[in-house]
């Protein structure tokens, strides 16, 4: 099982990774959207920083997932980010969520995974 968490952890870190870099040194064309989900791009566009601190949290996170260090506060800031894109691809863009529920489940596992270290969180 530690094979699966280190496998599961790296592999989400290199996707944050990659997501993140593309976004801030726009690497790749982003691809046109249209419809609900393109007025959701705009909306996240005009507030101005909306989308940079996304990319940073999966910045951080994705250094984190790499290289082992504070991964359990890793996998809690990056769950609602997690969970928004998997919502986001759900019901605006479904050819997403092939890259969108494995990351979500990969953090679910994760967060599992180091059950023990949440335990005092949510103890009255």
């Amino acid at each position: 099982m530690k094979i699966a968490t280190l496998v599961v952890r790296v592999l989400i870190g290199l996707l944050l990774l990659f997501a993140s870099i593309t976004y801030f040194f726009n690497l790749i064309e982003q691809p046109e959207t249209t419809g609900n989900m393109k007025t959701f791009e705009l909306g996240l566009a005009a507030s101005a920083y909306l989308m940079p601190l996304a990319k940073a949290v999966e910045l951080l996170c994705g250094l984190s997932y790499v290289s082992g260090k504070y991964v359990t506060l890793a996998n809690i800031v990056l769950l609602p980010v997690s969970l928004n894109i998997l919502l986001i691809n759900y019901f605006m863009a479904p050819e997403g969520l092939p890259i969108a529920l494995p990351m979500f489940l990969g953090n679910l596992f994760l967060i599992y995974r180091n059950w023990n270290n949440y335990k005092t969180v949510f103890t009255p």
